[in-house]
């Protein structure tokens, strides 16, 4: 496959933060190592130079760490996660093929479900392949929403959902594998009409649908794998299902 990855990574994790602690929120330590790491790892069907990671807050510390194998972006204002895939267009200026968007926070993604996404939506020619799962647990998860035949309609943030659209149990993952071209086209189209002023990511898959353009999605079984690091308590819940699965 031709493949690229996208790795958001810039965050301080001001929720997480203490008087002992004071790394990027990707290097803080989870299951025995850092979360990028791990993350990086469940990556390793993608050739360490095709894979940009976006870095921010203390970036030196994240490139020390993980050497010149990897491409780096900087992002110097935290305007988003679209915001965070922009800083990376450089880069992708001339690729043509599929870029797997993942998060430098969310550890617990399974190897085969990232690798089998990638090929579904390599040979399923859409512009946009979305990963999701069900989780009750998960409460203020962003819902995925269908049409009347089931296809892919919107994201819709759990916090924004009307109260039929909170009964929706699937979820979406914060996964994406796009095609670069059209990432890369849809992306100026993002606006930041929104309460944080932010550049969300989540609205390229309609955005896209609104072209004409075909938009999938990829369930997976374990809905765990949608938690991130966001609160001592998550990190607290990763930590112990990334020791258990060892």
């Amino acid at each position: 496959m031709k493949i690229r990855a996208i790795i958001p990574a810039a965050g301080k994790g001001t929720r997480l933060s203490s008087s002992d602690h004071d790394e990027p929120k990707a290097m803080r330590l989870c299951g025995g190592r850092p979360l990028l790491e791990t993350v990086l790892s469940n990556l390793d069907f993608i050739r360490p130079e095709d894979i940009c990671i976006v870095v921010g807050y203390k970036k030196d510390r994240i490139i020390e760490y993980f050497g010149d194998s990897y491409r780096y972006a900087e992002q110097k204002e935290q305007l988003g996660t679209g915001h965070a895939v922009m800083v990376c267009e450089e880069q992708f200026r001339d690729f043509d093929g599929t870029v797997l968007v993942t998060f430098g926070d969310m550890p617990l993604f399974r190897r085969e479900d990232l690798l089998a996404m990638c090929r579904r939506h390599e040979e399923s020619g859409a512009a946009c392949t979305l990963m999701t799962a069900e989780n009750p647990e998960l409460t203020m998860w962003a819902r995925v929403i269908r049409d009347e035949n089931g296809g892919f309609s919107a994201i819709v943030e759990g916090k924004d959902c009307t109260p039929e659209q909170a009964k929706t149990t699937e979820l979406f993952s914060g996964v994406l594998a796009f095609d670069s071209r059209e990432l890369f086209q849809t992306l100026p189209m993002v606006g930041r009409h929104n309460v944080q002023q932010e550049y969300y990511l989540t609205e390229v898959p309609e955005l896209m649908l609104r072209r004409g353009k075909k938009v999938e999605t990829f369930r997976i079984a374990d809905g765990n794998s949608l938690r991130g690091v966001n609160t001592p308590e998550d990190l607290a819940i990763c930590d112990a299902l990334l020791t258990a699965a060892r």
